[in-house]
């Protein structure tokens, strides 16, 4: 009995050696799935940008970007490049709209830039989802595209005026000049383009019906670019613009009279009657056209702000090895220090 207690703890012994082989091959280990959130990409802390004297009595800018964690690096290269070229970094608020609360990206925030002034606003994508439409491009059809078109009812009732900026933008000038453009009694302030081909914008079904291609009469067809707007959001929502933006979305759904995401909605209600400002101040179109993203070089004349529109991202470009010249106009302002990290999907 002896023999045989000691034979059974030996075998017991070996089964628990790291170099034994099962005893039972056909057990199933359970492998269990980490709950740890997946990881996000890494930022250098910017450093602390101080006020100038002349930035006393403060006065409070206002400044709307959407966060998306596709386009995270691209939000904070452009929170960079406002405060590296502004006199008065410290009077600068910045209110992040974002579809879901991700404690995560609002921490990069953080780190990335200590003693920013800044609010993190949930947009209900369930509010326009309904009205989007497809267009040319997918990341056009993103809810969190359309969340500029809330942002009277989003932001807090003591914000009267805010810029509106896309997250593809750098700004090379100080953002004070382009706060304090009068706009007199309209609602939005904006680089206008009159001499672009208005008709490309709206489809044939728009132009050959009679009552929709009567919309721009009395008003000159000019364009302007969403991704760059001084917005009254006291006039905004006092005129109840939203509502007619979404009746446009609305007239989409039931007849497809554009193509592009939230453009659109957005000229057929205010094209021609806004306040045009200098046209340095959205250097548009550097990311290509929507469907391609071709490279394309700068427009002639001086350059306040560099805009990233159509497909083709600097971010992106650059890490393929395949960036257009006027990407390396972006990279100063890349906080980005990790390649490792995967693609994020919102």
């Amino acid at each position: 009995m002896a023999l045989s207690s000691l034979l059974l703890r030996i075998l017991l012994l070996l089964s628990l050696h790291p170099l034994a082989r099962p005893l039972h091959p056909l057990r199933i280990d359970v492998i269990r799935r980490s709950s740890a959130p997946p990881p996000f990409p890494h930022f250098r802390e910017a450093p602390a940008f101080r006020n100038a004297d002349e930035c006393s009595p403060p006065i409070l800018i206002h400044i709307s970007m959407t966060l998306d964690a596709n386009y995270l690096r691209g939000t904070i290269a452009a929170v960079f490049s406002i405060l590296q070229h502004t006199s008065c970094p410290q009077n600068v608020a910045f209110h992040f709209l974002s579809s879901r609360s991700n404690p995560f990206i609002s921490a990069i925030i953080s780190s990335t830039f200590p003693f920013l002034n800044f609010q993190l606003h949930l947009f209900d994508s369930s509010r326009v989802r309904s009205r989007i439409s497809r267009s040319v491009r997918q990341a056009l059809d993103q809810p969190l595209n359309y969340a500029r078109i809330y942002l009277a009812d989003i932001l807090p009732s003591n914000v009267h005026r805010v810029i509106y900026l896309d997250s593809d933008v750098i700004i090379v000038d100080d953002i004070r000049t382009l706060w304090a453009v009068d706009l007199e009694s309209l609602v939005v302030a904006a680089p206008e383009y009159c001499h672009a081909n208005f008709t490309k914008y709206f489809t044939d079904a728009f132009w050959a019906d009679p009552v929709l291609a009567r919309t721009f009469d009395g008003r000159p067809a000019c364009y302007f670019n969403t991704g760059v707007m001084v917005m009254d959001v006291e006039k905004w929502r006092a005129a109840g613009y939203t509502r007619m933006v979404e009746d446009w979305m609305t007239v989409q759904k039931k007849k497809r009279i554009y193509q592009l995401g939230s453009l659109p909605p957005f000229l057929l209600v205010l094209a021609g009657n806004i306040k045009a400002v200098d046209h340095k101040w959205n250097q548009h179109g550097l990311g290509g056209d929507n469907i391609e993203g071709l490279c394309r070089n700068l427009h002639p004349g001086p350059v306040s702000l560099l805009h990233w529109s159509g497909k083709g991202k600097p971010w992106l470009r650059l890490d393929s090895r395949k960036p257009c010249a006027v990407d390396y106009l972006w990279a100063p302002y890349d906080l980005y220090r990790s390649s490792n990290s995967p693609s994020l999907e919102e």
